[in-house]
């Protein structure tokens, strides 16, 4: 792989959260958590959407960034994908991207999207962004006309109960990608990516159906999109499906894994907190030193342990039906002897050098987001690119890899090719301007944003001191007929409120 094959790919991307900010340490205080514990485990602050804003305002304002900031013509957009997993319409989804965009560009002087523009939405928990990247990339191989580009949105809201396991994961935001012929940041090496995919059931799902259960109801005073999930159960399935798809990966590489593993400079994960990636990658390591044969740091530390590496090493070669195991076992750890090795593991020096070294692009801004669910990885890779601006030009090296991952479940592994002009277009991602301007949210109005949903009375300055304004989309209106002839009951309508995006 060399930066001279860069063809397809992305070549521009720009990030939109809401203002609303929740600092994790003030939330800690409020529900006597372990700061120190959370901050390490989870991140520093999450965002929250007002009441006036939905996952298409969020999408429509990074996209419009996208545009601004890039200087794309609107008329040359071919197709307009959208993945998500917090649509609030089972109906339409990217063409109401399509719809707040075109409310906005006439008042910007610019002309409105091609009506003969794709506007697919996608579906797979938090990997809904990577198939429309992905899927851009395909429509530009194959049907597009020579001067269309593709526009590919990630976007979402994470919500969860107070008081529940997941509350402090909570986040909200977009990522909008510029996909065209001749990648100035990167291009996806899809000829090589790992694949993986397996039925996990109860794993973590949004039914419609629960919203008729009371036990579901029972103390929420508004419409919610709080999912069904089981922590301990969801994490095995993170576990398992990224190392499926990365072993899927050195297959079609036909690459030596550790060796491979030891070669890329880079890695960026589905990151629904801080430490997943990091649990993930190591027993990604693990089963790389195990399948190249390279043991005797296994060997060591399994022995100083009293764990047996053979035991370990037959789990690995052991293929586990999770939802199987899960009917009968529910409480099952599905590779209990690897699972305690890999936790050593991460102990090491060697390991903590080795994620030092990969994983830490990116991350302090990343820490600052929350979980943006399927725009959780996409910011990251911008995290990474605008972070990468500050080092020298070999940061990146040559390998990149983007591990993706979808609930349910559903992963990703794909190599990244860095353009050798990557950090023009780097410089527009102004991922600084997109964190500036926030609200640091007290107690009782996030309790009474995240309980009731309504516009709660706040200050009058955001934390910078300046005035908080309007977000740059926003709902104006819920329909509210209902009759033979004309229906729009509960149908938002949108404005686009003139000013600095």
């Amino acid at each position: 792989m060399t930066t001279a094959t860069i063809q397809a790919g992305v070549s521009g991307m720009a990030i939109y959260v809401p203002q609303l900010k929740v600092p994790l340490e003030k939330w800690c205080e409020w529900n006597q958590q372990p700061w120190a514990k959370v901050a390490k485990v989870v991140g520093n602050s999450f965002r929250m959407p007002r009441p006036c804003e939905d996952v298409y305002t969020m999408a429509a304002s990074a996209v419009l960034r996208l545009i601004q900031q890039y200087q794309i013509d609107p008329q040359r957009i071919g197709m307009l994908s959208l993945g998500t997993e917090s649509s609030k319409d089972n109906a339409a989804g990217a063409v109401i991207v399509r719809g707040l965009l075109d409310l906005a560009l006439p008042q910007l002087g610019l002309p409105p999207i091609s009506r003969h523009c794709e506007v697919p939405e996608f579906k797979h928990a938090c990997l809904g962004g990577i198939y429309a990247l992905k899927s851009s990339l395909r429509y530009l191989a194959t049907d597009a006309e020579d001067d269309k580009i593709a526009i590919a949105v990630a976007a979402d809201v994470a919500e969860y109960a107070r008081g529940s396991s997941g509350e402090q994961t909570q986040g909200a935001g977009a990522v909008a990608m510029l996909v065209d012929r001749e990648a100035q940041m990167f291009r996806l090496d899809l000829s090589s990516a790992g694949v993986a995919s397996a039925y996990r059931g109860p794993d973590f799902r949004k039914p419609s159906a629960r919203h008729f259960s009371e036990r579901y109801q029972t103390g929420c005073q508004r419409a919610h999109d709080f999912p069904i999930f089981s922590g301990r159960y969801s994490t095995h399935a993170y576990t398992d499906a990224t190392l499926a798809a990365v072993r899927d990966l050195w297959r079609r590489l036909q690459a030596d894994p550790f060796t491979e593993l030891e070669s890329v400079s880079q890695f960026f994960f589905h990151r629904p907190y801080a430490h997943m990636p990091v649990s993930g990658l190591a027993m990604i390591y693990l089963d790389a030193l195990h399948q190249s044969g390279q043991l005797d740091q296994l060997r060591e530390l399994a022995k100083s342990n009293d764990l047996d590496l053979n035991e370990v090493r037959a789990e690995l070669d052991h293929k586990v039906d999770l939802f199987a195991q899960l009917q009968q076992q529910p409480d099952a750890q599905p590779y209990p002897h690897s699972a305690k090795l890999a936790a050593l593991l991460r102990r090491t020096e060697a390991f903590k050098h080795f994620c030092q070294q990969r994983l830490s692009l990116g991350e302090q801004l990343t820490a600052e987001l929350g979980n943006l669910y399927t725009a959780s990885l996409p910011s990251w890779v911008a995290a990474g690119f605008n972070a990468a601006l500050q080092h020298d030009n070999t940061v990146f090296g040559e390998k990149v890899w983007m591990v993706g991952y979808g609930s349910g479940d559903a992963s990703e592994a794909i190599p990244l090719l860095v353009s050798p002009n990557w950090r023009e277009a780097a410089q527009n991602i102004q991922f600084e301007k997109a964190l500036a301007h926030a609200y640091s949210l007290n107690q009782d109005e996030y309790e009474a944003l995240h309980d009731h949903a309504r516009d709660v009375a706040l200050a009058a300055h955001n934390d910078d001191g300046d005035l908080l304004g309007l977000p740059p989309f926003s709902i104006s209106r819920f329909g509210e007929r209902y009759e033979q002839d004309f229906q729009d009951l509960s149908v938002p309508y949108y404005q686009f409120n003139q000013g600095p995006v």
